[in-house]
């Protein structure tokens, strides 16, 4: 039998983020150790549940996904950063990479990409949405 892999689930929007756990808690191997609304929560959040990846929206009110990935990477540092965004710019992209993550799913791509998405950053792959460009 495969590992559990820990989940913390972090996007601003309520019926997003509920959507998204209610697709990964469908994976017998997944398990959703919280969620949270915004960069603060889930620098606590990871603090305290140390998942193995995090799915973290990027534009958030208050601290944005980018910065609390940074930040994320000190206190949970064996976490996997997944950027989950609406942006498919390659500037953004690279910049979400270089900084903390280890793939980008772009949020219309939620549905066919987020799972093998986790599984490959769980395993320390990369992984970027194949709709994003010039990566």
């Amino acid at each position: 039998m495969a590992a559990t892999i820990r989940i913390l689930v972090v996007d601003d929007n309520d019926a997003v983020r509920r959507g998204i756990c209610g697709l990964l808690r469908a994976e017998p191997d997944f398990e959703v150790v919280s969620e949270a609304t915004n960069g603060e929560q889930a620098i606590t959040e990871a603090e305290k549940f140390q998942p193995d990846v995090i799915v973290l929206d990027i534009n958030m009110k208050g601290l944005d996904g980018i910065t609390a990935a940074s930040q994320i990477k000190k206190t949970a540092p064996s976490a996997e950063i997944l950027f989950l965004s609406q942006h498919e710019s390659s500037e953004i992209v690279r910049f979400a990479l270089r900084r903390a993550g280890r793939g980008y799913v772009l949020k219309i791509d939620v549905d066919t990409e987020l799972v093998p998405a986790i599984r490959a950053v769980s395993e320390g792959k990369q992984y970027v949405s194949r709709r994003a460009t010039g990566i």
